[in-house]
C-alpha cells in the first residue's frame, strides 16, 4: 500500500501555516530539533489532552509528572547506563555516522526495490539472527554495503554508542555530580505521564519522526501476578481502538508489529506502526514488563516497592503493562493520515485544487472561523459579537481578507472543520452560514443556535 501523501508536502504545510518549524532557524536551525507555531501547539496539546482523558478518566489510573533529572542510580538500576545504546558505524571517507542496523536494514529495502527479493531476505535474516557488533560489521562487509553519502565501503568497526544526554548538577564538573537528562518517562512514572524525553540519536531523520528531544505518553499499569496477560490483550486493543476512534487514523495505514525478540525482561511486546510516506514506522509500544523494573528498584534502593492487598492480605511485587507512544510521532502521523489534494469545479468549467486537513474536528488547532461577508454594513460588528460568544466554549479565528471562496479555503488547509459566515440576513434575522470543511455542505442557523450546534457535531 502506497502511502497517501508525500512529506515534503507535509513539511511545506508546517512551514507556510504555522505548524512546525525548525528550532534556531535564523541561526542555520539545529539538527533535529524543531518548534512548533500557533497551530502545532494546539494540535499537540489536543492530542495529548485526548490522550490524557482516555487514560486517567478512569478508577484504576492516576497521573503525576515527575522531574526530567533523576537520581543516576534509577539509570543504573534501569539498566541504561549499561544497555541504552545504538550500534554505531563511521564511514571514513564521508566521516558520516550511521546505526549499523539501520544501514543494514535501508540496503536490504534498497534491494527488494530492485526487484531482488532473495539477497534481500538473507541479509534480513542475517540481521535478525546477529547478537553482536562484531556480526553487524561482518554483515555490512560481507555484503559490500556502500555508505548512501560516499558509495564508499571503508567502514570503521561498529561500536556502542550511548544514547543518554550527560549534564553536571552544581557548579563543578565532576563525576560524583553527572546526572542524564532521562531518555524515557517510564522511569519515574506514578502511572500515566505525558512529558518530555531526550536522546542523543547517532542519526535525526524523517522531520518528527526521530528526534533528540521529543514528547512521550506513557502509562505503566500494575497486574497481579499471573494476569499479565489478559491485561496485555486488553491494553493492545484498547491502544488500537483509541488511535482509529479518538484520533481518528485510517486503520488501513495501520498494522500491528508483535517483536520477534524480546528483551531479557519482557514477556511479549508488540508496536503499531504507522504507513508515513518513508514507510512503516512505530507510533506506540505495548509491553509486559514482568516485574523486572520495581524488582531493580527495589534491588538498587532498598526499599520494598510491594502492594498489599487489604482484604486477602496478600504481597506481591506487581507485574507492569506498559504502553508507550510518542505525542510528536502521534502529531505527524495525524498530520500525515489527514492530508489531502483534492480538483474541484470553477464557476467558470475549469478546476482548482483544494488541499483540505481532514482532522478529526475535536483536534483541529482552530474550531470554527468567523467570516463576515463585507467589512461594512454591520456585518464586522455582528461577527465580533457572534465570535466574543463562541470563544467561551472553543479556539475560533476571525478571517476578513480576500474573497470568501478564498478564505474558506485557507481554513480547509489548516483544519478548521466549521466556518461561519455572516451576511446581509444575518443583519435582518441574525440567522448565519455554518459550513462543514469535509463536505462543503451549508447550513442557515440561527446565530443563537451555534454553540449548541457545533458541539452536537464535535461529539456526534
Amino acid at each position: 500500500m502506497a502511502s497517501p501523501t508525500t512529506l515534503d508536502a507535509i513539511l511545506s504545510l508546517c512551514k507556510r501555516k504555522g505548524f512546525v518549524y525548525q528550532s534556531s532557524e535564523i541561526y542555520g536551525g539545529l539538527n533535529g530539533a524543531w518548534d512548533f507555531g500557533p497551530l502545532g501547539v494546539e494540535l499537540l496539546r489536543n492530542i495529548k489532552d485526548a490522550w490524557w482523558k482516555e487514560m486517567t478518566y478512569r478508577p484504576d489510573i492516576v497521573g503525576i509528572d515527575s522531574s526530567i533529572l533523576m537520581h543516576p542510580r534509577v539509570w543504573e538500576a534501569s539498566g541504561h547506563l549499561q544497555q541504552f545504546s545504538d550500534p554505531m558505524i563511521d564511514n571514513k571517507t564521508s566521516k558520516a555516522r550511521h546505526r549499523a542496523d539501520t544501514l543494514i536494514e535501508e540496503y536490504a529495502n534498497r534491494l527488494r526495490a530492485k526487484g531482488k527479493t532473495d539477497q534481500a531476505t538473507r541479509v534480513e535474516s542475517a540481521l535478525h539472527a546477529a547478537a553482536s557488533n562484531e556480526e553487524l560489521h561482518a554483515i555490512i562487509v560481507s555484503n559490500a554495503i556502500p555508505d548512501p553519502i560516499s558509495g564508499t565501503t571503508d567502514w570503521t568497526e561498529v561500536r556502542n554508542f550511548n544514547l543518554m544526554f550527560k549534564t553536571y548538577v552544581g557548579p563543578v564538573e565532576d563525576v560524583s555530580n553527572t546526572v542524564y537528562l532521562r531518555p524515557e518517562t517510564a522511569q519515574g512514572i506514578g502511572i500515566a505521564q505525558i512529558g518530555k524525553s531526550f536522546r542523543n540519536e547517532i542519526n535525526t531523520k524523517n522531520f518528527l519522526f526521530r528526534t533528540r528531544e521529543f514528547e512521550q505518553m506513557e502509562m505503566q499499569f500494575f497486574v497481579k501476578p499471573g494476569t499479565e496477560v489478559e491485561w496485555f490483550d486488553y491494553w493492545r486493543q484498547a491502544r488500537w481502538d483509541w488511535l482509529v476512534n479518538h484520533i481518528g487514523i485510517d486503520p488501513t495505514h495501520l498494522h500491528r508489529k508483535p517483536h520477534e525478540k524480546l528483551a531479557h525482561y519482557a514477556a511479549a511486546a508488540e508496536d503499531i506502526e504507522y504507513l508515513f510516506p518513508f514507510g512503516w514506522g512505530e507510533i506506540e509500544g505495548i509491553h509486559s514488563r514482568t516485574d523486572f523494573d520495581l524488582g531493580k528498584h527495589q534491588e538498587f534502593s532498598g526499599k520494598k516497592l510491594e502492594y498489599v492487598d487489604t482484604v486477602t492480605k496478600d504481597r506481591y511485587t506487581p507485574f507492569v503493562i506498559e504502553t508507550a507512544i510518542g505525542a510528536t510521532r502521534t502529531f505527524l502521523a495525524v498530520l500525515c493520515d489527514a492530508y489531502a489534494e483534492e480538483e474541484m469545479p470553477t464557476v467558470d468549467g475549469g478546476s482548482e485544487t483544494r488541499t483540505v486537513m481532514r482532522l478529526k474536528p475535536s483536534l483541529a488547532p482552530v474550531t470554527a472561523a468567523v467570516l463576515p461577508l463585507v467589512n461594512k454594513d454591520g456585518m464586522p460588528e455582528a461577527a465580533d459579537a457572534i465570535m466574543r460568544n463562541l470563544q467561551r466554549s472553543i479556539r475560533v479565528e476571525y478571517d476578513t481578507s480576500g474573497a470568501i471562496g478564498r478564505r474558506y479555503r485557507r481554513q480547509d488547509e489548516v483544519g478548521t472543520p466549521f466556518c461561519v459566515t455572516i451576511d446581509g440576513q444575518t443583519i435582518t434575522d441574525s440567522t448565519v452560514t455554518l459550513r462543514e470543511r469535509d463536505s462543503m455542505q451549508q447550513t442557515r442557523i440561527h446565530a443563537d443556535a451555534l454553540t449548541e450546534e457545533i458541539g452536537r457535531r464535535l461529539n456526534g
